[in-house]
């Protein structure tokens, strides 16, 4: 099935004899290229492991700053709200203080009017003062008349006591008009400014407190606003070169995976050649393996253990709280049934070997070796993603180069996630799994270096 596995080193008899002292300088030769791809691909997948890392980063400071710049816009729409509010506030203050300077003039017009009043309550005094003195006159006159002048005398009293009044009256008048043009006097210094002069009054002193703390405001706003704008155009700038260098790191990325087949290759062709390497135990594992799961797969198929529509079942159904995602298919219960028994075993092949797995052709693993098969801890990340792998789907680039492998061999190197920023470097196997002719996915042995 596979080419080099049932390669001959044998050669005709001339050959033999020719080519002998050469072989063995052939075989080095060949396990030294082995050597010197796998250590091309080692380099080029740390390589290339740090430069997704590094884009990642850079990428979630692009995002980082471009919520910041968000947040900036946030803040100078504010601080606009602030200067037209504060202009309003100005402008408010300025009709409050006309306002109160025309009800200044007003007052200054009642006080004119209620000296006025006072100056008629002042006449109307000394009036009644001179009555009653002509009604006193009257009454004395009258006294003199006898009882001629009675009646005369009765009036005169009348308008002397009538006379009384109004004068106490008037008085009382004059003195309640003087405490309101007091009061009224403090008032209009309260509140009445002239032109040119600083403002006196307490109320005009408060406005202007006011309007210089709204002043202030403004200015800061506007200040602030200022160092926003710059703020904004140097993170622009900002944005604009790490934009630059995320596009610089795709491109360095696209040639690290460049090297980094070169070396698949390599190790690959020194495979086919048929000669024995550090690879060669692992390769044939993961080929046995792949062959025995297909083995078991058809096995289920052929006794209605399981249908096909159901073997290659792709709806994976979401496993609730779950991170990293789990899902499910209708094939679990039959992997986690027959894989451990080849997965665990093919663990013994070495103690480099880290696992060893099936997964279906878009990189769903249902079982995983047990030792990463724990259950998820609600709410621990990093821990669910070092131990618990299994029901999860593998579609980066390494998984998924193995699960649609087709070919009898896929050899690749990469730096594992174990989460919390944890990366393992290593080699994977890779051989295809196949169901009565179809391909259902692949095998992945992983080994150290």
């Amino acid at each position: 099935m596979w080419a080099w596995f049932g390669k001959s080193n044998r050669a005709r008899p001339q050959e033999a004899q020719a080519s002998a002292p050469a072989a063995p300088d052939l075989r080095g030769a060949v396990q030294t290229i082995a050597r010197q791809a796998s250590s091309l691909g080692r380099n080029a997948a740390e390589v290339r492991g740090l430069i997704d890392e590094t884009a990642r980063l850079n990428l979630q400071q692009v995002e980082a700053v471009q919520a910041l710049g968000a947040q900036l816009g946030e803040v100078q729409r504010a601080q606009g709200s602030i200067g037209s509010t504060t202009a309003d506030s100005l402008k408010a203050v300025d009709r409050a203080s006309a306002a109160v300077a025309e009800v200044g003039a007003e007052v200054g017009g009642i006080i004119d009017a209620l000296r006025q009043v006072a100056a008629a309550a002042g006449q109307i005094t000394r009036i009644a003062l001179q009555t009653r003195l002509v009604a006193f006159n009257a009454s004395v006159e009258a006294g003199r008349a006898g009882e001629a002048g009675r009646g005369f005398s009765v009036v005169a009293d009348a308008v002397k006591d009538l006379s009384a009044q109004v004068e106490a009256s008037s008085k009382e008048i004059t003195r309640t008009i003087g405490e309101l043009d007091a009061r009224v006097e403090i008032l209009a210094r309260e509140i009445q400014r002239r032109d040119g002069e600083a403002p006196q009054g307490g109320f005009h002193l408060a406005l202007a407190e006011v309007q210089e703390g709204v002043s202030r405001i403004s200015a800061a706003a506007g200040q602030s606003r200022a160092t926003c704008d710059g703020l904004t155009t140097q993170m622009t700038a900002i944005q604009r070169e790490m934009q630059r260098a995320n596009e610089s790191l795709v491109h360095a990325n696209t040639r690290s995976e460049a090297f980094l087949k070169v070396g698949e290759s390599l190790i690959e062709v020194v495979a086919d050649c048929g000669v024995e390497t550090d690879d060669t135990p692992f390769i044939r594992g993961a080929q046995q393996a792949a062959l025995e799961i297909g083995q078991l797969l058809e096995e289920a198929l052929a006794g209605g253990a399981i249908s096909a529509a159901d073997l290659f079942d792709e709806h994976y159904q979401p496993i609730h709280g779950t991170n990293p995602p789990q899902h499910l298919t209708r094939f679990c219960a039959l992997a986690d049934r027959l894989f451990p028994q080849v997965q665990e075993r093919m663990l013994g092949l070495s103690s480099k070997v880290v696992y060893c797995i099936a997964t279906d052709r878009n990189g769903y693993v249902p079982t995983h070796i047990r030792q990463y098969c724990r259950p998820q801890r609600p709410g621990d990340l990093v821990w669910n993603t070092a131990n618990s792998r299994y029901r999860r789907i593998f579609n980066d680039r390494t998984g998924l180069a193995s699960a649609r492998n087709q070919r009898p061999l896929l050899l690749q190197t990469y730096r594992r996630d174990m989460g919390g920023g944890q990366f393992v470097l290593m080699k994977e196997a890779a051989a295809p799994i196949a169901v009565s002719g179809r391909h259902w996915g692949g095998v992945r042995l992983a080994f150290q270096f």
